[in-house]
């Protein structure tokens, strides 16, 4: 056996065996553990799993040869999904988690005492998420395939498998902390490779203080080669992209079912704040090394493998051509590879680094591992998103209200299979790069939900025919200018990542409008709103707010 193969299959193995004994281990035995974890997973812990939720196949994959690809433009990500979560923790998830539901549809369903809104939210949610997972499989692909040197489609076969296996033994429960150990690992795995890198480059292990220096002289090779300098602002799109690309990612991020419901699985109001903290922290620290990891890839490219005689190039490229997603080519006839005939696809970048720079057998093995823990993590949290949609939301809430937990947990793990295969299809030949995938999901999230969520926590006039009216029409527009923009129909040159910038005013004027034209709600619903906003030990009764004990505050 190859020794690469040996030591990246021995080390994927090994994390595979820790998942499913953690899932084991913490097997769901009641529909509580299932979708919300029994609500007592502590704010440090579900801050680590929310991070490891968060950090998916896009963050770990896609997000490093995004910025190397768009240099300056591609931090739109960067700050667009860091921001969300920064309004995510203080305008909403607080209090949803006071509201005491399981998932987004219920929540929406109650709070406008309205069945047809359910619905709609349910389907809005799978759609969201199922759009989300294709993103994943197609990372597990690229991490599989390079593995086992086949084309990135098979290896994405056999991530489906895996993932529906992993996916359906622990629920909530389950998925919480093995997103606890894949965090740990994938971000091991993503330091280790820059901190060598860095040694290499600037003889400093600490390459956050080093890549500019790097980024200086990329933008030296830059100008000798005649290209767009790497860190000049707009120079691989307009401003109205950037700017529109940034607000999708925010709102799609504060929208997301499946990180809202994270914060479902705390005790408190305070909990679910803090759960807010210590997942900005554990994020950031991926966050902040991506445009690292981008500078020394990027540079080791120009000056190691760029303008080398063709026939000498490194053993490496040879197994990444074979999987489709590295071109290497000698078009112009000179025998040398120049920067411009190597065509590097945005989602091998992390995954080819440590063979770039030579980093050793175990290094390459460690990424692969952490490369499938970040494809996992984020599939389970989606798969059980999906799963509660279809088994709380519609069979249980709608279908039979009637139905036992043991019927209620067989139907979401029939969910989470059938989810599995199909978005497993569909990532056989994905519509786009994963970082693409995934900004879509955000769109639909942003232009379905954010509106309604905002509105219903903090409006107490907002009422159920503006819920249906914004959810739908907001969720058609975001479906439509998506399509559009892929024929090559935008407005103010916004590509179909940044369809948020369209669709979230339309849905929130919507919304706004409806809901003045309509009767107002019933006051108990009203009072909830307002309610909503006071921490526990305080509830709002009758114009006043009181204290739980039931004293005059």
């Amino acid at each position: 056996m190859d020794p690469q193969l040996f030591v990246s299959l021995g080390l994927i193995l090994a994390t595979f065996a820790l998942y499913i004994g953690i899932s084991i281990f913490n097997r769901a035995k009641a529909t509580s553990d299932f979708y919300v974890a029994s609500r007592g997973i502590p704010p440090l812990w579900n801050g680590m799993a929310i991070g490891g939720d968060w950090m998916s196949a896009a963050s770990f994959i896609g997000m490093a040869g995004t910025v190397m690809a768009l240099g300056y433009d591609g931090l739109a990500y960067i700050m667009g999904w860091t921001g969300g979560f920064l309004l995510l923790t203080f305008l909403l998830a607080p209090q949803l988690r006071k509201y005491g539901r399981f998932t987004v549809p219920e929540f929406i369903g109650d709070r406008f005492e309205s069945n047809p809104a359910r619905l709609i939210a349910a389907i809005a949610t799978v759609i969201i998420s199922f759009t989300y997972i294709i993103g994943q499989l197609s990372g597990s692909g690229v991490v599989i395939g390079r593995l086992f040197n086949i084309p990135a489609m098979y290896g994405t076969m056999i991530g489906v498998v895996i993932i529906a296996i992993y996916a359906t033994l622990g629920g909530m429960k389950g998925v919480t902390w093995t997103q606890v150990a894949q965090y740990l690992i994938l971000i091991i795995a993503y330091i280790i490779p820059i901190v060598f890198m860095s040694l290499q480059v600037t003889y400093n292990p600490l390459p956050w203080l080093t890549y500019g220096n790097v980024v200086d002289e990329i933008g030296a090779i830059d100008r000798e080669l005649g290209l767009s300098e790497y860190f000049a602002p707009f120079a691989e799109s307009d401003k109205s992209q950037f700017i529109a690309l940034m607000f999708t990612l925010m709102v799609g991020t504060s929208a997301l079912p499946h990180v809202i419901v994270r914060f479902f699985t705390v005790s408190t109001m305070k909990a679910a704040r803090w759960s807010g903290a210590w997942a900005l922290m554990f994020i950031g620290i991926l966050y902040l090394s991506a445009p690292a990891y981008a500078a020394f890839s990027r540079f080791i490219l120009m000056t190691q493998v760029a303008n080398q005689p063709i026939e000498d190039l490194p053993a490496w490229t040879e197994s990444w051509i074979n999987t489709g997603l590295l071109q290497a080519a000698d078009t112009n006839g000179n025998g040398m590879l120049d920067w411009t005939e190597l065509s590097v696809g945005e989602d091998i970048v992390v995954m080819a680094t440590p063979e770039i720079a030579n980093l050793g057998l175990f290094v390459i093995g460690l990424v692969a591992a952490g490369a499938m823990a970040a494809a996992l993590s984020t599939a389970g949290g989606l798969l059980i998103t999906i799963s509660s949609s279809f088994a709380h939301d519609i069979y249980y809430r709608l279908m039979n209200p009637q139905a036992t937990d043991a019927k209620r947990l067989k139907a979401g793990r029939i969910a989470i299979v059938v989810s599995t295969i199909v978005a497993g299809l569909v990532a056989l030949d994905p519509p786009g790069v994963i970082t693409q995938i995934v900004a879509w999901a955000f769109a639909l999230a942003g232009g379905t939900f954010f509106p309604v969520l905002f509105l219903g926590v903090w409006w107490k006039r907002m009422n159920t025919q503006g819920a249906i009216a914004g959810m739908s029409i907001g969720l058609l527009s975001t479906l439509t200018y998506i399509f559009f923009a892929m024929s090559g129909i935008t407005l103010f040159g916004i590509q179909d990542t940044g369809a948020g910038l369209i669709s979230v005013p339309i849905n929130l004027l919507t919304c706004i409008i409806v809901s003045k034209s309509t009767p107002p709600p019933a006051k108990h619903l009203q009072d909830d709103v307002i309610d909503l906003r006071y921490p526990e030990q305080m509830t709002y009764k009758d114009g006043e707010v009181w204290m739980n004990d039931g004293t005059d505050k």
